[in-house]
């Protein structure tokens, strides 16, 4: 727009220069004109008076008054043309005046651009900078990316290793318990012994008299002896009971009984608790259970239970899987029931 407006007032000054020129020549070319009209006119009446001829005077006198209107009529169209002049030069002064203001204006513009152009390069310098700076941050987040990686790696190793050390902890806490129930066995056996030694001292003025009791007792360990010492599954007793030896899950216990004829046992009087409780030596199976309805214990004959030999606080179905049910012999007698997963492996007692 600053271009054309520029080539406009070219153009206008140009014009008005050329109208001036015209003007002016126009005006001198009158006043040359008129001069050479004035001087033939003084030369005619000159000639006149020394010719004295009245009537050609009269008539340079006509064609005087009409040479004088003439040159009142030139100077009246050079007043005309001066006055255009003026106007002309009123018109380019305020074209001059206009082209000052436009010229100030591009000076303006071009101070704006130069300012603009400034901070286009200050926004190009941080541009610059900012791509620098998201290079590095790139470069920094791949390396921490790296450090992550190693560490989730790092993280599986451990939990490899935890769960290596929670099955081996395990195994140590199996063993363990076995030991510790082990160890309840032989402490309950040196009981056991210290009371028959203790017993056997206190009676041995009374011996004679007692020989045929202590003879069929002494029988009857004989057979016991004799039969723990085959290498059969399990132990018979007068009473239809035995006890396996392996160590089964709940269900996988109660097969074992069914394939020999029998079930898990029911223990339904205060007489039986403590019949078994002093025939066990660890923890074992019974039959009762609440694996189809929880908290509704029933027997494998799916009799209800009625009287129940709990441990303190007991059941308490602990992590919601605990619906079978042991006996731990280590416990009180009237209360060492117990209830846990069924998954557990634990010897049983069969009834047939």
């Amino acid at each position: 727009m600053t271009v054309c407006l520029g080539i406009i007032c070219v153009l206008l000054l140009v014009f008005i220069i050329l109208q001036h020129i015209s003007i002016t020549a126009e005006r001198e070319s009158l006043f040359k004109s008129n001069k050479n009209t004035v001087q033939e006119f003084n030369q005619t009446i000159n000639s006149l008076q020394h010719t004295e001829l009245m009537t050609e005077k009269d008539q340079l006198k006509n064609n005087f008054n009409s040479l004088s209107q003439k040159k009142l009529e030139l100077e009246t169209r050079v007043n005309d043309l001066t006055a255009e002049e003026n106007q002309l030069q009123g018109s380019v002064d305020s074209l001059n005046q206009k082209k000052l203001e436009l010229e100030t204006r591009v000076n303006d513009l071009t101070a704006e651009e130069n300012q603009l152009q400034g901070s286009v390069d200050a926004l190009n310098q941080k541009k610059l900078e900012l791509e620098t700076r998201v290079k590095d941050l790139t470069a920094e987040k791949n390396q921490l990316q790296g450090s992550v990686d190693s560490l989730n790696q790092k993280k599986l190793e451990l939990e490899t290793r935890v769960s290596d050390l929670t099955a081996e902890k395990n195994q140590l806490q199996g063993s363990v318990d076995s030991l510790n129930q082990k160890k309840l066995e032989l402490e309950t056996r040196v009981s056991d012994l210290t009371a028959e030694k203790n017993q056997l001292q206190g009676s041995v003025d009374s011996l004679n008299q007692k020989k045929l009791e202590l003879e069929s007792k002494v029988t009857s360990l004989s057979d016991e002896v004799k039969i723990k010492g085959c290498k059969e599954e399990y132990l018979w007793n007068p009473d239809g009971l035995f006890i396996s030896d392996e160590r089964k899950s709940w269900s996988d216990s109660r097969q074992y009984c069914r394939d020999r004829g029998a079930d898990l046992v029911i223990i339904n009087t205060e007489e039986k608790q403590r019949f078994i409780s002093s025939l066990v030596k660890e923890f074992v199976w019974i039959g009762l259970s609440d694996i189809e309805n929880e908290g509704n214990m029933k027997w494998v004959d799916n009799s209800p239970l009625r009287q129940g030999f709990w441990e303190r606080n007991e059941p308490n179905d602990a992590g919601r899987n605990e619906d079978c049910i042991e006996l731990n012999p280590a416990k009180p007698v009237l209360s060492n029931w117990n209830d846990i997963s069924c998954s557990v492996m634990r010897k049983c007692v069969c009834e047939n």
